[in-house]
């Protein structure tokens, strides 16, 4: 136990470290918010590392710890161990990492949790702020999805949360992407190739252990014992990250093909393996086609 609680501090240390070197450099400032210590790895890790080489400042934030999203395991020491992984994958991928300490399963819209969002916006100084839709499964990632809407405008007035001063900009304000229908389906503005970094963000996913190799809430004994390779096969279990999440990436390169053509040209388009994609909430700033491509400056390299 002390040693987890050593490890915990180090990667919490680190994280720090990482947010008092990011300072108004003229680089891009960009947040994501995620329902639990997974949800913002899972959809954005790929850009987000992509963001990172390139000096840009990237941090990935879990609304809540996480604390009953296992099968065997709840509590405390889950979230504790939660938050562990989500430091350790973004120490893989060139990120900051924050958990807040919110219940699984018992965010709400309130006001006490739209200020906080608000403030977690304006102290990271974000020009780009990525959520889940309010339309999902889940509860919690439902709440993310209007506590983000909520402070897409809130982020400028002064006079809310006036302890933490206001941005002088709305953010751009974006969705990640979802497979739900109503009230209507995900449309996406935005389509990245994640190819070069689809690497990286496995080494990342491959962290957290609780949810990418033992299901999570949803898992089982005989799960990780018939579906996943052992933990001591470090080169199977890879493989079979590598399967699931080439799927999923692959299948968003596919389903919205025609949008990475006319965003890379047809040839670069084509070829497109894997994709991460991002709809425009229409609460924050609406950037014009050119600044899209300022915000996400991969689309002319080489």
């Amino acid at each position: 136990m002390i040693s987890r609680l050593l490890s915990i501090l180090f990667l919490a240390l680190a994280s720090f470290s990482l947010h008092a070197q990011a300072k108004d450099d003229g680089k891009l400032r960009i947040i994501v918010f995620g329902a639990h210590p997974d949800d913002a790895e899972y959809k954005t890790a790929g850009t987000a590392v992509k963001w990172a080489r390139l000096g840009h400042h990237v941090k990935l934030v879990s609304v809540t710890n996480g604390d009953v999203g296992h099968w065997k395991e709840a509590g405390g020491p889950l979230a504790l161990r939660r938050t562990s992984e989500a430091a350790a994958c973004a120490q893989k991928l060139g990120v900051t990492s924050q958990v807040l300490d919110i219940h699984d399963g018992e965010l709400v819209p309130s006001l006490e949790y739209r200020k906080l969002i608000t403030r977690v916006i304006r102290e990271w100084k974000a020009d780009i702020v990525i959520a889940h839709r309010p339309w999902d499964y889940h509860p919690d990632h439902r709440y993310v999805g209007v506590l983000i809407q909520d402070a897409a405008f809130m982020v400028t007035v002064p006079f809310i949360c006036p302890d933490v001063p206001p941005l002088t900009k709305n953010p751009v304000f974006l969705y990640s992407s979802d497979g739900f229908q109503k009230p209507y389906p995900f449309t996406p503005d935005i389509a990245v190739s994640v190819d070069d970094t689809f690497e990286q963000k496995l080494d990342g996913l491959h962290e957290l252990t609780s949810q990418a190799y033992e299901g999570g809430a949803s898992g089982s004994a005989e799960y990780v014992e018939k579906q996943v390779p052992p933990a001591s096969d470090e080169v199977a279990r890879r493989a079979w990250l590598k399967r699931r999440w080439g799927a999923r990436q692959g299948s968003e390169a596919d389903k919205y093909r025609d949008l990475l053509i006319k965003l890379y040209g047809e040839e670069k388009g084509k070829a497109v393996k894997y994709a991460e994609t991002f709809e425009i909430c229409e609460y924050g700033r609406r950037p014009s086609a050119a600044e899209i491509k300022q915000l996400f400056p991969f689309y002319d390299a080489k």
